[in-house]
């Protein structure tokens, strides 16, 4: 389910002014950003003092909580995600500010943006959980898998982002940057290098061996047993299906031909 994307200037007064002293000087120019797909508000805004970047949604918006999550998972994402300058709930809205980066979206076909990116997912893998409420791998996937037994195999306390949509993961000259954290998770260090075939698939010059040796490259890759790795693919499988429905649109139906080529490659394991 995506979201309709509004502009800066469709906002009350009350925000601007809000944002305004929240900044500490008048926002000069907004522009509006186009990537992502759940913040109602997405934009770049210019000040005398440089830029930031906001994104935003009603208070009354049934995903509102992942504005919260953002801000509140950003101080244990140091070096992996842009800094998080403030949250502010005010007149309906919920705001999240952090730093502006100056970077592009990765192109997963770019042998140089594939190396950062295991860099990125290699410190993730290493970073334990934090102590906020998060849901976990084992209830995201539980209705997926054949095996309840499986799903303990899935659980652990490792911070996960979940989300690798290329652009999610900003390049900069010498790192990449991981960003949208909203269905971030604690489970198992392997899984997000696993989630991370499906997107490599989907983007085009990869079969499924070449992604998972692009997966490989992560040290946590390595912890996720080849059992439970089927079991998660064919979890993967079904998930896509069941989101794509009977007419998904073309990024939706991409996304659905990639989880259904890694599960039967596993399936041929």
């Amino acid at each position: 389910m995506t979201t309709t994307r509004l502009h800066w200037a469709d906002l009350p007064g009350s925000v601007h002014r809000a944002v305004t002293a929240r900044l500490g000087t008048p926002v000069l120019a907004a522009q509006t950003v186009s990537a992502g797909f759940n913040s109602e508000i997405a934009a770049r805004l210019t000040t005398a003092g440089g830029a930031v970047f906001v994104k935003g949604m009603r208070l009354s918006h049934p995903r509102v909580w992942t504005q919260r999550r953002e801000a509140e998972i950003n101080r244990y994402v140091e070096g992996l995600a842009p800094t998080v300058l403030w949250h502010l709930d005010v007149d309906g809205w919920s705001l999240v500010a952090f730093e502006h980066v100056e970077a592009r979206h990765a192109d997963y076909r770019d042998t140089g943006d594939l190396e950062l990116t295991v860099d990125a997912l290699s410190r993730l893998g290493r970073t334990p959980c934090p102590p906020i409420e998060l849901r976990r791998a084992e209830q995201r996937w539980a209705a997926y898998v054949d095996d309840p037994g499986v799903l303990r195999q899935f659980g652990g306390n490792h911070l996960l982002h979940t989300d690798l949509n290329n652009e999610n993961v900003l390049i900069r000259e010498d790192h990449a940057l991981l960003v949208d954290w909203a269905w971030a998770t604690r489970g198992a260090s392997w899984i997000d290098p696993a989630l991370w075939v499906v997107w490599l698939i989907a983007a085009g010059g990869h079969g499924p061996a070449a992604a998972e040796a692009w997966a490989a490259r992560v040290p946590a890759w390595q912890t996720g047993g080849p059992t439970v790795v089927d079991a998660f693919a064919q979890a993967q499988a079904r998930m896509w299906a069941e989101i794509a429905g009977d007419d998904p649109d073309p990024w939706t139906a991409g996304l659905n031909r990639a989880a259904q080529q890694w599960a039967r490659f596993r399936g041929r394991s």
